[in-house]
């Protein structure tokens, strides 16, 4: 695989290793990236200084300024993922920065234009990154680099969720279960973009008000009975569609609420679950899983997505919480536990350069 190659090239390569305070180095041939070589914890996550990748003919390398925190870099890092790279490697998929090289057959971005990426075949946990032309979207003027680190993989999925796998339509309405993280941010305004009636639930008072500013009605997952609640507020009808962040806890109470013919999809799960079949089968509802899709599907998503952030529907929330690359580990921690206030609402983002 050619990321398996680069990156044990990278890491065969490395001169030295730095602390934790990843300053630009000062060859211009290296930088710092993150590079995992064992299969663990967060303390697997190693800084060190590493060859800068050259692009191939249709490959673009990208001065990453910000790069993304996904809860699935996590499973990866511990192994238990189904899909896995071999080690070593540099994890992420998230950026967004500046464009520094093109390869010789590029011709639809060029040096220094502003760039958010949807994937790398080098990892974006680095201060360089190299991709292939079709992972980079443009990054409006509008939208910051800590702002555009948060797109790739959260708005990919929410848009999959709700309107590839959900069938969402206009005048829907729609429950996000766990809706202030990135991906719950993301489908709350790319629900409300299209006319959807949205519902969101949050656990602190700082995630409900954020919902309530985007236009959702809010519910704190902390208060017993809210599930009721959210029914009562669709006068018994239920939602028709329910995002689904945490299905290990919440499919079972999920399928209680929707309307007839109604849809959860499910973009994540810690565990097993138990559901009563009769519940779906009253209301000849259905659960779907989300995960990747096609590259006409994901080219459809980001052509949408890129409309709304030129468009100002579309504004990507980053998480109170600052890290610089030394605090990777501290990142992977968070984007888990999510018990510091500062990190309880929107995307995790690690800046590169200190």
């Amino acid at each position: 695989m050619r990321l398996c190659v680069l990156v044990a090239g990278l890491v065969a390569a490395v001169r030295t290793s730095k602390s934790p305070d990843c300053e630009a180095s000062s060859d211009l041939d290296t930088m710092q990236a993150v590079v995992i070589e064992a299969w663990g914890g967060p303390e697997v996550l190693q800084v060190k200084e590493t060859p800068i990748p050259e692009p191939g003919p249709a490959q673009v390398l990208i001065k990453i300024e910000y790069c993304g925190i996904n809860p699935v870099e996590t499973y990866i890092r511990n192994g238990t993922y189904a899909k896995k790279p071999s080690l070593p490697y540099v994890p992420g998929s998230d950026g967004a920065g500046t464009v520094e090289k093109v390869g010789a057959d590029v011709t639809t971005v060029k040096q220094n234009d502003r760039v958010y990426l949807t994937g790398s075949v080098s990892g974006t946990y680095a201060q360089y990154a190299l991709c292939d032309i079709s992972s980079v979207q443009p990054l409006p003027e509008s939208i910051g680099f800590d702002q555009g680190a948060a797109i790739g993989v959260a708005y990919r999925t929410a848009y999959r969720a709700l309107f590839i796998r959900g069938k969402l339509k206009p005048g829907m309405s729609v429950l996000v279960h766990g809706a202030s993280g990135g991906v719950g941010v993301a489908a709350v305004q790319l629900a409300r973009s299209v006319g959807a009636n949205v519902f969101g639930t949050a656990g602190t008072p700082a995630g409900l008000d954020m919902l309530r500013a985007m236009g959702a009605t809010a519910y704190s997952h902390r208060t017993e009975g809210y599930m009721d609640d959210i029914l009562a507020d669709t006068a018994s009808k239920g939602v028709d569609l329910i995002v689904e962040m945490l299905a290990n806890v919440n499919l079972g109470h999920d399928l209680k609420v929707l309307a007839h013919g109604g849809c959860v999809a499910v973009v994540g799960s810690r565990g097993e679950v138990s559901v009563n079949p009769r519940e779906l089968m009253q209301r000849e509802a259905s659960v779907v899983g989300v995960m990747g899709g096609t590259p006409s599907e994901i080219a459809e998503g980001f052509a949408a997505i890129n409309a709304g952030l030129r468009g100002g529907t579309l504004s990507p929330v980053v998480a109170p919480k600052k890290y610089g690359l030394g605090d990777v580990a501290t990142a992977h921690v968070d984007v888990i536990d999510r018990k510091d206030p500062e990190c309880q609402t929107g995307k995790l983002v690690i800046k590169m350069w200190q």
